[in-house]
């Protein structure tokens, strides 16, 4: 139930059933191995998952967030915050003004944490408007998963190494990074990460990945019902 499989006429019949709709923030940046659209390809697919079990529409996601710190990885695409934060208005404003009440953000991105503030300012003044936010890998259930295995999730590790963000071959091991202290720029970023991954493995079994993903389906799906 993605806006791209819709026309307008679609939309508006929607509307007169339901006022939710799923909302993707994520970014253009690197991955280490993976998709430099790591941080959509993720929320997307739960998004998709969940609305394949709701119905909720699933609208455009944002391919672009904050990441000035890994410009210094070619492929990475930054918005300055205060940018971010007015599209992600824009984008939220467009949405409620056609009828839209509800909506569950699915942020993939940590450096998009900007947006919370101007959502809340939203919801104070627009009438009726709910906003749930909810990134996946800070989610608790995801932290269960994680910690039964005794494994802990790292920037572009195995947490986020799924199917559909592989683009390479995964090295084997573990990568361990020396400790750093302050705000890095670009490339203090690069010379302490190298390849882009903040630590941990590389890659896990397939099992581990599904349970990660499942749980953090299960906590979309239950965040739909607000």
């Amino acid at each position: 139930m993605r806006f791209e499989e819709l026309n307008w006429m679609d939309v508006e019949r929607y509307l007169e059933r339901d006022n939710r709709v799923m909302v993707v923030l994520g970014a253009c940046e690197q991955h280490g191995y993976l998709s430099l659209l790591t941080d959509v390809k993720i929320p997307l697919a739960l998004a998709d998952a969940a609305s394949r079990q709701s119905g909720v529409l699933v609208a455009p996601p944002l391919n672009f967030g904050i990441s000035p710190y890994f410009l210094s990885y070619p492929g990475t695409i930054s918005l300055r915050t205060e940018t971010f934060i007015r599209v992600v208005e824009d984008l939220i404003t467009s949405l409620y003004e056609q009828g839209f009440r509800r909506f569950l953000v699915l942020n993939g991105h940590g450096g998009n944490v900007a947006a919370q503030n101007v959502l809340v300012e939203l919801a104070n003044r627009k009438p009726g408007m709910k906003v749930a936010w909810y990134a996946w890998w800070q989610s608790h259930s995801v932290e269960a998963v994680a910690a039964r295995y005794g494994i802990k999730v790292y920037h572009a590790g195995w947490a986020e190494a799924f199917s559909f963000t592989r683009v390479a071959d995964l090295p084997q091991g573990e990568k361990h990074v020396q400790g750093y202290q302050g705000l890095l720029n670009t490339e203090e970023t690069r010379a302490i990460f190298g390849d882009g991954v903040f630590g941990g493995s590389y890659q896990v079994e397939e099992t581990i990945l599904q349970e990660i993903f499942d749980a953090a389906l299960q906590d979309v799906l239950a965040l739909l019902n607000f």
